[in-house]
């Protein structure tokens, strides 16, 4: 598991990036959140917990969750 901070949410597109704790930007698409968090209420700042799913383009972030 990761954490980091939502950085930048392009909410008409459905995606955004987080700035994980560990200095590396990771995407993330509407459909990767846990229920607990809503897409169209991110706006950034929102600390986070996510796991890393391995993709062509680089790690993505997927169970998105708010951080404890």
């Amino acid at each position: 598991m990761a954490t980091g901070t939502v950085k930048k949410v392009v909410s008409d597109r459905g995606y955004g990036f987080i700035s994980g704790d560990d200095g590396k930007d990771y995407f993330f698409h509407r459909d990767s959140l846990d229920a607990s968090l809503d897409f169209d209420r991110l706006a950034g700042g929102e600390r986070v917990e996510f796991d890393l799913q391995s993709n062509p383009r680089g790690p993505r972030a997927v169970n998105v969750r708010p951080a404890h």
